[in-house]
């Protein structure tokens, strides 16, 4: 069995928002942990030892224990973090309906977001118009799983904020890039809402990356991604 007290790491990347989501739940467990940062478009052995399955952060190492798969992890914390606020839903029901949207956010929002950032012509425009569609239903499932409290979870940060909350980021360099509000008074007011309340958590401002930041680091993938391009084959 995990012991709570044995030392923690999380293998990630300042602005990756899958890695982000381990270093939310451990704050709010108040969970001391390091930080192994890896190469912005390198994958050190270190990583590919670590997880040798999918080779892709986050990876928290707890004592002895690795633990891949962000999600995952967050549960993971949630249920060895015990005594600490909950990250999941207590009651079954409301567990499976959190599980069912981070589960969308993974298979259906962010493969949107991420076509309308690195897409070109007809498919950037489809993965636009479905990540706008996307955000409506996640307007409509905020609106029922919050029951008018500032959170997915209620009072306090639950599992769908975090698995949403670590796009926020990206999400405003979409709208820079667009010269566009995805979230906005009219179309998602509580979205809106939710966004300013979740990113001025002190479990979340912390690990939030400054809009500029990830510019510059979506500049920097570009440029690698063009150079592999580039190269020959081997």
């Amino acid at each position: 069995m995990a012991k709570s007290s044995e030392a923690v790491k999380v293998v990630g990347a300042w602005s990756s928002p899958f890695a982000m989501r381990p270093l939310i739940a451990l704050k709010i467990k108040s969970v001391e942990y390091e930080c192994l940062e890896e190469e912005i478009g390198c994958k050190s052995e270190f990583l590919l030892k670590s997880n040798p399955v999918h080779k892709k952060i986050p990876v928290l190492i707890h004592g002895d224990k690795l633990v891949c798969e962000s999600l995952i992890i967050v549960e993971y914390i949630d249920e060895v973090w015990s005594s600490a606020p909950s990250i999941l839903p207590s009651d079954p029901y409301d567990r499976a309906i959190a599980k069912f949207w981070a589960a969308f956010v993974d298979d259906k929002f962010f493969p949107s977001m991420k076509e309308s950032y690195i897409g070109v012509g007809e498919a950037k425009k489809a993965g636009l118009k479905q990540m706008v569609d996307g955000l409506a239903l996640l307007e409509d499932a905020y609106v029922k799983c919050s029951k008018g409290k500032p959170f997915f979870g209620g009072n306090q940060i639950g599992y769908l904020d975090i698995a949403l909350g670590c796009f926020l980021g990206w999400l405003r360099v979409i709208e820079k890039s667009f010269q566009m509000k995805l979230l906005d008074e009219a179309k998602t007011p509580g979205l809106l809402n939710w966004a300013e309340t979740f990113c001025a958590h002190p479990a979340v401002k912390d690990v939030m990356p400054q809009t500029d930041q990830l510019i510059e680091v979506s500049k920097l993938i570009s440029r690698l991604r063009a150079a592999s391009a580039s190269s020959p084959p081997k």
